[in-house]
């Protein structure tokens, strides 16, 4: 209420509007004040948020979301595991579709092919959403693509930096990852279904500076806009452009709602690229993503090579991107 009033909001208004009592309103501002909120106050006039700093918490977060299902229900921890892994545990628990996992702090954080990191507190974002989804098992894989399409869209919506995709699942802002996704299935033993698929989604946002053997490859937000970014406000702009790419997504279960955007952000289109497949590496040039969201590759005698994510790696040719 206060952040959708820029004027004082009258202690009377708030506490009609909730059903409390004054003495009820003042403790709750004293709580908003402790945990950062710099609130004014005046006599007859009521109550005005002055700043909101870069709060992370159920509250903060849930108060910014505007999706009608996705992020709606929100679990937070100021430090775990993984929110992966939490997000699946939830799931076996029977949690509903579109229940959103945030961590200020994750010790266990897992990337692509198993590898381990570890983030400080208050420097990003660790999300992880659940779906439920009927569509057959192989076409979960889009959904990493999807994903990143929708959180390179709110990074430029909020802060203008240029955000790109190097398929499938990072996106690199001037040649550096700033994100990296990771979608993890857990399939019905019985009927060979999806049971849920979980989406995990990394943001470096206000990481001042990398170890060594990162720095040359790994940016933040933060660094390459020069100023802090609020997390909370980045997660519920990701979820908000997520979800209707998503519904549209479940009605043609291929990727032609985001295909030619997705691949004007891809950073490798028609540039040369080096696939680690795990039968024999090849050099081609990278033509962007059919559909499906496989990686067309033209190989030196004009052939075209449909590249899927979970067989094998695509690398720069000469470097990270």
């Amino acid at each position: 209420m206060l952040r959708q009033r820029e004027d004082y909001v009258s202690g009377q208004e708030l506490c009609d509007r909730l059903a409390v009592s004054r003495t009820a309103v003042w403790k709750a501002i004293g709580a908003l004040r402790e945990s950062g909120y710099v609130i004014s106050s005046q006599p007859h006039k009521g109550y005005r948020l002055e700043e909101t700093p870069d709060i992370l918490s159920k509250s903060e977060i849930e108060s910014r979301m505007q999706t009608r299902w996705l992020g709606r229900n929100v679990v937070y921890f100021d430090e775990t595991d993984s929110t992966n892994t939490q997000a699946k545990r939830l799931a076996e628990r029977g949690a509903a579709e579109g229940t959103l996992v945030v961590a200020d702090m994750q010790t266990g954080g897992k990337g692509r092919r198993g590898r381990s990191w570890r983030q400080s507190p208050g420097e990003m974002i660790a999300m992880t959403f659940l779906l439920r989804p009927a569509f057959s098992p192989d076409k979960a894989s889009m959904l990493t693509l999807l994903a990143a399409h929708s959180t390179a869209d709110a990074i430029e919506k909020l802060t203008g930096l240029p955000a790109q995709i190097k398929w499938p699942n990072d996106i690199v802002i001037n040649a550096r990852k700033a994100v990296g996704i990771l979608t993890e299935m857990s399939l019905s033993v019985e009927q060979g279904s999806i049971d849920y698929v979980v989406v995990g989604i990394g943001i470096n946002v206000n990481t001042r500076d990398f170890p060594k053997k990162l720095a040359d490859t790994a940016t933040s937000l933060y660094l390459e806009s020069g100023s802090r970014v609020g997390r909370s406000g980045l997660i519920a702009e990701t979820m908000r452009r997520f979800e209707p790419a998503y519904a549209r997504f479940l009605e043609t279960e291929d990727l032609t709602g985001i295909q030619d955007d997705y691949n004007e952000r891809l950073v490798s289109r028609d540039r040369e690229v080096r696939v680690l497949d795990p039968k024999g590496a090849y050099t081609g040039i990278s033509r962007g993503i059919d559909r499906l969201g496989e990686l067309r590759v033209e190989r030196e005698d004009g052939s075209i090579v449909n590249v899927y994510a979970g067989e094998v790696s695509v690398r720069g040719l000469y470097g990270y991107v």
